[in-house]
């Protein structure tokens, strides 16, 4: 079971529980609820989706290419201050496992 919220995330129900009194027009559904993004549902989702979910997901898909082009590589400058935390080598290993076969 799947409940689509306004805010584009999705309530899924994975082994669900259904209970219904007929009666009252009312029904239940009892389980283990996970919250998830629409986008991590896709796409055995897109049968469930109205026009509105649609709408909202074209828009989602719009927005996508621009959060990637948001994300930068890392400055340079960011990559040598990294470089600074390796230690320098001291002794040439080779060297000394010549040493070691004679």
């Amino acid at each position: 079971v799947n409940m689509i919220k306004d805010d584009g995330t999705v309530i899924h129900f994975n082994n669900p529980k259904v209970q219904a009194s007929l009666s009252a027009n009312t029904f239940a559904i009892n389980g283990h609820a996970e919250n998830k993004q629409i986008t991590e549902m896709l796409p055995g989702i897109l049968s469930q989706l109205g026009a509105d979910s649609l709408t909202s997901l074209r828009k989602l898909a719009e927005q996508f290419p621009r959060q990637v082009l948001d994300c930068k590589a890392p400055k340079p400058e960011d990559i040598e201050e990294e470089d600074d935390d390796v230690p320098e080598l001291v002794e040439n290993f080779d060297e000394a496992s010549k040493n070691e076969a004679n």
